[in-house]
């Protein structure tokens, strides 16, 4: 038997219980991972909570890395003791989890089983933001909110290299000096400044092609302010609560703005996007471009804990569970 985090009802952070599950055989075209490294994001919040709807009793987390401990029939791209990472829906706060094998991908040498597991999720949300979503090229103006976050820092270095001009958005002075380390060429304190403005002066009024915003409800008018005629604004999160209704006429007055609501799993849908998004992110780390930030550590079994702090805005950069 091996643990695992279950959820019985939606709710605060107590309702993440430890506790013993049975991992049945690897079925055909299963692989069954004994995992090393679970990373954690804010999206565990939105199933804990309800927001995002899953049945219970489930296992929430999306990321995560290990070890093959055994394959199922008809499986030949992997064998035992190969270490893999994977994003998916949920299930990854356990000690070991079944997997589709084509949903999972090898971890080449050079990158460990925690960065791995920090950076599948947040790592390929910033290569769809800033590859497919909008493909960012040299010179385009960027805003990015919660720059000190997980997938904020990962986005930093990418960006950069890539040529643009970075601006984010970060809580108080620490994280501001933690975004401006991880590639932002700008770090606006919205707790002290207006970010509309800012952006304004930093682009000398010439605003920002692409705003990536995963805030929400508070940052919503103000995005669309800092972007300039036939910018985008994308929107991938909600951590301040949901965008709230809105007039299409509102776009046309902002300067013809187009609107996105993007979600990882419709990109990497096809295993080629999510073989093409692994070598680039892993491509990226072993370069020493992206250098993946984790600065807390937690067991498995401290999951509410964990929780609370990433809700509360204790954390900076990427979280990993412990099993």
């Amino acid at each position: 038997m091996a643990k695992a985090i279950r959820i019985h009802e939606t709710g605060g952070p107590e309702v993440l219980k430890y506790e013993e599950v049975e991992t049945p055989a690897p079925a055909a075209g299963e692989v069954l991972i004994r995992q090393n490294a679970v990373g954690l994001n804010f999206i565990d919040i939105y199933f804990r909570t309800g927001l995002y709807p899953a049945k219970p009793p489930f296992t929430p987390g999306g990321e995560g890395a290990g070890v093959i401990a055994a394959v199922g029939e008809g499986v030949t791209q992997f064998k035992e003791d190969d270490r893999v990472a994977y994003v998916t829906n949920g299930g990854a706060y356990a000690q070991e989890r079944l997997m589709p094998a084509d949903r999972v991908v090898k971890i080449p040498d050079g990158v460990s089983d925690e960065q791995a597991a920090a950076i599948m999720l947040k790592g390929m949300t910033a290569w769809y933001l800033l590859r497919r979503t909008f493909p960012v090229q040299k010179g385009h103006r960027i805003l990015y909110h919660a720059a000190a976050g997980g997938v904020g820092l990962i986005l930093g270095q990418w960006a950069k290299h890539l040529g643009a001009q970075t601006i984010g958005t970060a809580g108080g002075e620490e994280k501001v000096k933690l975004a401006l380390q991880h590639g932002y060429d700008s770090v606006i304190d919205y707790k002290t400044e207006d970010f509309v403005e800012k952006v304004a002066a930093l682009t000398e009024g010439k605003k920002c092609d692409v705003v990536y915003d995963s805030v929400g409800k508070d940052t919503f008018e103000g995005s669309l302010d800092c972007l300039r005629p036939l910018g985008m604004f994308v929107s991938f999160g909600q951590s301040s609560g949901q965008v709230p209704p809105f007039s299409i006429n509102l776009l046309a007055q902002k300067g013809s703005i187009f609107t996105t609501r993007p979600t990882l799993f419709t990109y990497v849908a096809e295993r080629k996007e999510l073989e093409t998004a692994a070598d680039e992110l892993f491509g990226l780390v072993k370069d020493g471009v992206i250098t993946p930030t984790i600065n807390q550590r937690y067991p498995l079994a401290d999951a509410g804990r964990a929780h609370d702090d990433l809700e509360n805005r204790r954390t900076s950069g990427a979280t990993v569970l412990l099993p």
